[in-house]
């Protein structure tokens, strides 16, 4: 059988002491058997050497590349994350585009081509991850990789009227159409790219949503990614018998808890989430003193200069509505900034009343699932989703809002704190079935599947 090469963007290896980071390393565990090749940034800048390190664990091989500091700040700070990231997810007002970025981008992408194929088989599959590496398949066919090369798109794609506004857009999309699959984990962001092939490239989609282009037939695919739900249920089910839920509890004294738990991005409407707070305390008075909101939002990317203004807008809204509703006895939002365990995390999702996630845009959002797997069934607490969230095609039963709504948002969460026992067991149990049928084995042989050849 072929041997599954994994390319992303951020290695870390597990003998490292920090916890890996992101959904992406959780979903793709499945994928990580022994003789699997995991490629990709080591997260350090150096000056050193340009030949992979490589690292073995349970079989599985991991090969790492360091960055200069330069390649470091045009292909990561600069073009990923100040202009792809803003882009992808509608924000064409935070969108700051450099073409020397994109060069440094582009010869990043070069850089892992170039160190990756050496260390491929004739028969490898390769599997490239996230809107970092677009490109890296194109370099690969353009030093003669004739291997079978899938990519998977973990956040949203745009249609043809936004790509357009990037100035390298189109070249970005012939690069997607060297690999043989490309991946998206709703209808909507795969129809999205198809359409600008259709406008863009010349080209018209199949039925099935395959097309030539350049003598290589690309296919395109949905596959939603999950989560190992028995085993965060578990999780939850133990951490909530532990000392930091036991000292949560406590300080709620019989309080309702609403959780958010979220990277410090502009992408998961931290701001809109806290006006719609403010809302529900303005609105709704008689919660004034009955529940509490714990938004975790650990920093990310600190380096790019639209986070630390969104920090300091976070900042100000917290202290404006803790201001004027606190109680000496009482504050209405407890927001912290740094990261909690996974384990942590489960414990409070399973005490918490109502889980609020809230994103403009998103691929998937895991938070999501994992809200729905760490409930009790005997009390299960309400998930509130953005309509934006990839989640929210398969979680239906769901509170459905539009985050761009404060008044909407703050009439779900009172509707999720007054909801009745008999209709809060309903609407989980319909979720629990979504989010126990969506493993992420299921996912990554869903991918594999067409892959292969």
């Amino acid at each position: 059988m072929s041997r599954l090469v994994i390319v992303s963007n951020r290695v870390q290896i597990p003998s490292e002491k920090a916890p890996r980071a992101g959904g992406l390393a959780v979903a793709l565990g499945a994928g990580l058997k022994p003789g699997t090749l995991w490629f990709g940034w080591s997260g350090k800048r150096g000056t050193g050497g340009r030949t992979p390190t490589l690292h073995e664990a349970q079989g599985v091989t991991y090969a790492t590349i360091d960055l200069t500091d330069k390649e470091y700040h045009e292909f990561y700070v600069g073009f990923s994350n100040g202009a792809l990231w803003p882009l992808l997810h509608y924000r064409l007002d935070f969108l700051d585009y450099f073409r020397h970025e994109y060069e440094g981008y582009r010869g990043v992408n070069a850089y892992f081509a170039e160190t990756l194929l050496p260390l491929l088989n004739d028969d490898d599959l390769v599997w490239v991850h996230d809107y970092q590496l677009i490109t890296t398949g194109a370099e690969m066919r353009e030093r003669g990789a004739q291997h079978r090369i899938g990519f998977f798109l973990h956040i949203p794609f745009v249609p043809p009227e936004i790509l357009d506004a990037l100035p390298c857009g189109i070249p970005l999309l012939r690069a997607l159409c060297a690999y043989d699959v490309v991946g998206f984990h709703i209808d909507d962001h795969k129809n999205a790219f198809l359409a600008c092939v259709s406008a863009f490239l010349d080209v018209t989609p199949d039925e099935d949503g395959s097309f030539v282009y350049e003598g290589r037939r690309v296919q395109t695919m949905s596959d939603p990614i999950g989560i190992d739900a028995e085993d965060f249920a578990a999780t939850a089910a133990r951490s909530a018998r532990g000392a930091e839920v036991r000292r949560i509890r406590e300080s709620l004294f019989s309080r309702a808890l609403v959780i958010g738990a979220d990277r410090l991005d502009y992408s998961k409407g931290l701001p809109n989430r806290f006006r719609a707070f403010d809302q529900l305390l303005e609105r709704f008075p008689e919660h004034r003193g009955t529940v509490s909101m714990l938004q975790v939002a650990a920093r990310s990317r600190e380096d790019v200069d639209r986070y630390q203004q969104l920090r300091r807008t976070l900042d100000r809204l917290v202290g404006d509505i803790n201001g004027r509703y606190s109680e000496f006895d009482w504050i209405p939002i407890r927001y912290m900034t740094r990261a909690l365990s996974r384990k942590t995390l489960a414990g409070f999702y399973r005490v918490a009343r109502v889980g609020l996630v809230t994103p403009l845009r998103d691929g998937m959002n895991l938070v999501a699932k994992e809200y729905v797997a760490a409930q009790s069934s005997a009390d299960p607490g309400v998930l509130i989703l953005s309509r934006f969230a990839g989640a929210a095609y398969e979680l239906r039963d769901a509170l459905i809002v539009n985050p761009f709504d404060a008044d909407e948002v703050a009439e779900a969460i009172n509707q999720a704190l007054t909801m009745e026992l008999p209709e809060r067991k309903e609407r989980w149990q319909a979720l629990r079935e979504v989010v126990w049928a969506g493993t992420p084995e299921r996912f990554t042989e869903t991918f594999l599947a067409a892959l292969r050849p």
